[in-house]
């Protein structure tokens, strides 16, 4: 035997009138100006920010945006409970911490096609410039010099070029450099060969395997454990006498100590950099060196590329802010309205089913098995399970939405497990989940009637059509006569009202185990609860609680 009485639960958020954003780098005129115009946005601008400072300001903001300047850390974020999505006008995202905002629920999203054109062409630049002694030459020549043998240079035709990573920049990369002859090898652990030979590139699968074969090295990858160090000088020994290397991506994935040491040895023909490890950086071992190129981190710099980023970052926060539209997110999956609009019903019933099994289960979850029916198994489920868990962790989580809600998970040691099959014989779409902990296991299973009213249709394995909204009264009992008439006459004196009942059952006869649900309009007491489960019917009741019909969390409403 079991009961419960409900926790009281918090209002839901509603989404608010106006949408507060903070811009913590110089941008583009233009971006502010977007913001200016847009209808229902308030912003400022706080530059410079840092440590208590930084916190403070982000605490009264929806959204923010940022270049690279600022560093929002996990101090900078801890204790945040407004902030809800951040977006770099810029590509690289290392300035901020992803971990921490994800745990928050924050989504960040990055501007991968603002600058693409502009960093491709400074890479370019940069293989040009060290290749034909272009810096060195001009200085000579304005100090008075007329010596053209000491700056004779290397063509780019007919060498190889390598480059470590095939996104939207390495990709421009790798166009320019094969329109001047250059013969074009490709690593990229995320593409296929197939994809890669389809943007006539070699592939080569592995760094190790890519690097002894090329005369100029170039990486467009983010920095991360993977890539970090990614050429040592472990791996400059393995690579042509004479090579080239060239990064416009982020400082550190050439190790600058082996940089130096192979400018030194003669291993290394020429080193062009418009990064480095720290930043910003006016003093390094590399600066003054003969066959180094070095610039202040200048890829995105161009008028062209500043508005673009700074307009798209804007862009992305106010569709998300104000339309619920996830796009270049770096911490999850991406959302469009269309399919947000179309999921919709579907992600407030597995939200519901989530919030009840918890409720039902009462205690600590070790398993969540989801499993999805009909036309959501050829949907994007990723979005539908993070629904589920955020009602799962509702009142475990401070703050839990879709955008961390399985990181939240993950955290908890809860194991996930998804699975799918598109047919089934009478409805277009059924999400049944089941948890597990503590020695105790709850299954139910939820669809939605029209396009947007969730019903619970399983619980265990019985079938029922219950409401999934408000107070339920969930009963275990055999199908005898007296039952409803035993609780009627309970609840009755505590002035409840039972709106619907729904009965689930496996012997049409009756006599045999059945399921009740109850819709009612105020929770029962804990001594209504008592006194239900004397009646020698009825094995066990719980009761849970849901949001109103048509009631939506903040991030689906």
């Amino acid at each position: 035997m079991s009961t419960s009485t409900p926790v009281a639960d918090s209002p839901e958020l509603v989404a608010q009138k106006t949408v507060r954003i903070i811009v913590l780098d110089n941008i583009a005129a233009e971006g502010l100006e977007m913001l200016e115009q847009a209808p229902g946005i308030e912003y400022e601008v706080h530059t410079g920010l840092s440590g208590e400072d930084l916190r403070n300001a982000l605490q009264g903001f929806d959204g923010a945006v940022c270049r690279s300047g600022v560093k929002i850390t996990a101090d900078a974020l801890e204790g945040n409970t407004s902030l809800k999505a951040i977006a770099r006008a810029g590509v690289g995202t290392d300035n901020i911490d992803k971990e921490a905002a994800t745990r928050l629920g924050i989504v960040v999203m990055n501007t991968p096609a603002g600058n693409t054109i502009s960093t491709a062409e400074h890479t370019m630049a940069l293989m040009l410039g060290l290749s034909r002694n272009i810096a060195p030459a001009h200085a000579s020549l304005v100090a008075g010099n007329w010596d053209r043998k000491k700056f004779s240079g290397s063509q780019l035709c007919g060498k190889t070029l390598g480059v470590i990573g095939l996104g939207r920049i390495g990709q421009q990369v790798a166009t320019r450099a094969a329109a001047f002859g250059m013969k074009i090898l490709g690593y990229d652990p995320f593409l296929s060969d197939a994809q890669i030979e389809n943007l006539r590139i070699k592939p080569v699968s592995t760094v190790e395997a890519l690097l002894p074969q090329v005369d100029y090295l170039t990486a467009h990858t983010p920095l991360t454990p993977e890539t970090r160090g990614l050429v040592d000088s472990k791996q400059l020994a393995t690579m042509k006498t004479g090579v080239y290397l060239i990064n416009c991506a982020r400082g550190g994935i050439y190790e600058e100590a082996a940089l130096v040491e192979g400018l030194k040895s003669g291993k290394l023909g020429g080193v062009a950099l418009d990064v480095f490890e720290n930043e910003p950086c006016t003093d390094s071992p590399l600066f003054g060196m003969d066959n180094v190129l070095v610039t202040p981190h200048l890829g995105a710099s161009t008028a062209e590329a500043q508005v673009q980023v700074a307009t798209e970052a804007v862009k992305l926060l106010i569709g998300y802010l104000q339309h619920g539209e996830i796009k270049s997110a770096v911490n999850t999956t991406a959302i469009d309205p269309v399919t947000l609009n179309n999921l919709r019903g579907y992600l407030d019933a597995a939200y519901r089913l989530g919030i009840m099994l918890a409720e039902w289960h009462h205690g600590g979850i070790e398993k969540v098995e989801l499993r999805y029916f009909g036309e959501l198994a050829r949907q994007d489920r990723r979005i539908l399970t993070s629904s589920f868990c955020a009602g799962l962790l509702r009142k475990a989580s401070r703050i839990v939405n879709i955008i961390n809600s399985q990181a939240v998970a993950k955290d908890r040691g809860i194991e996930l497990i998804t699975t799918s099959n598109e047919r089934h014989d009478s409805l277009a779409g059924m999400i049944t989940a089941k948890i597990s902990g503590e020695g105790l296991s709850r299954k139910a299973s939820v669809t939605i009637f029209g396009k947007d009213m969730p019903r619970l249709i399983g619980i265990g394995n019985f079938h029922t059509d219950a409401y999934i909204d408000g107070n339920l009264l969930l009963m275990s009992h055999r199908d005898v006569p007296g039952v409803m008439g035993y609780i009627g006459e309970i609840l009755g004196k505590e002035d409840i009202n039972i709106t619907q009942v729904a009965i689930g059952r496996v012997d049409k006869r009756g006599g045999g185990a059945a399921i009740g649900v109850l819709n009612l309009d105020h929770p029962a007491s804990q001594a209504a609860l008592d006194k239900v489960v004397e009646f020698p019917g009825i094995d066990a009741v719980d009761q849970v609680c849901l949001p109103p019909l048509g009631q939506l969390p903040e991030w689906l409403a």
